[in-house]
């Protein structure tokens, strides 16, 4: 796959594994204590507008397909996909603590909850999974206590500070110190590619520090703005007391690359969905 990648430094690292592409981060791959990766559409078994590797149950693909999707990655990242823990999104910053008990919830069990667009766990081989399709993908790993977070975070979980909510679930569940934590910003949406209207815009300036407006928000002659959820997630975490150095920024944008990556803007609903997986190795 030929990436279309931002920046001059490459950030993610192309994998394959028994025939299935994802992406990864040297981040936490040197670490040696978890095991994650960010889907493509390449290397699964669903047709028409999800192919092929699509990980949601609730747009009209055939579970079976699905299932043999999850199955798929589950053999790519070694990890057990009947031990994997679905969120439920809907642009909350609702974030739920997963136990022993929520193994396989979402693929194999059903789901109890609903509301919740981020998951936290110290469980090893719990493997949890979030959603997307231009939206931020915050990979969290507190490497002193093994736990790890993942969670969604589109315009509305980035307004509302969704790292930072997930840093504070992190901290009460587990005694996390944001200075030890490892993060990680997904692939989704890049400034270039992101138009928002008036309306966006002012929530983004009522919601950060005026210093920071010029960062994220660039003006276009349309009167609408360019919006970089990279760097307002990125200012966000530094704010909740993560180091810079241990904080890693996605360079691939899933609108520039939609050969690869379903992408909302790209395509509106006739698409499938990628998944971030990340787990606690056993």
């Amino acid at each position: 796959m030929m990436w279309k990648r931002k920046g001059l430094e490459k950030v993610l690292n192309n994998k394959i594994k028994n025939h299935v592409p994802y992406l990864s981060f040297p981040m936490l791959e040197q670490t040696g204590m978890v095991k994650h990766g960010f889907s493509t559409k390449m290397g699964g078994v669903s047709q028409g507008k999800f192919a092929t590797m699509n990980f949601t149950f609730t747009r009209g693909d055939n579970p079976e397909h699905v299932l043999e999707n999850y199955r798929r990655m589950g053999k790519a990242l070694d990890v057990n996909p009947e031990r994997m823990v679905l969120s439920y999104q809907t642009h909350t910053t609702n974030v739920r603590q997963v136990t022993e008990s929520d193994a396989g919830k979402g693929i194999v069990k059903e789901r109890e909850y609903k509301d919740v667009d981020g998951l936290i766990t110290n469980v090893p081989g719990i493997t949890l999974v979030t959603f997307y399709a231009d939206c931020v993908p915050l990979y969290f790993l507190d490497p002193v206590h093994r736990a790890i977070g993942l969670s969604h975070s589109g315009w509305r979980g980035t307004v509302n500070r969704m790292g930072e909510v997930t840093v504070k679930k992190m901290k009460e569940a587990f005694g996390t110190e944001p200075e030890d934590l490892i993060a990680c910003i997904g692939p989704s949406i890049c400034k270039t590619c992101y138009e928002v209207g008036t309306e966006v815009a002012e929530e983004f300036k009522n919601g950060f520090q005026e210093k920071y407006w010029g960062d994220i928000l660039e003006q276009k002659k349309n009167g609408k703005y360019l919006l970089d959820l990279w760097r307002a997630n990125e200012i966000i975490l530094l704010e909740a007391g993560l180091k810079k150095e241990r904080i890693q920024v996605t360079d691939i944008c899933t609108h520039c690359n939609s050969d690869y990556l379903f992408s909302h803007r790209t395509t509106g609903n006739e698409r499938g969905n990628l998944a971030a997986f990340l787990c606690v190795s056993e």
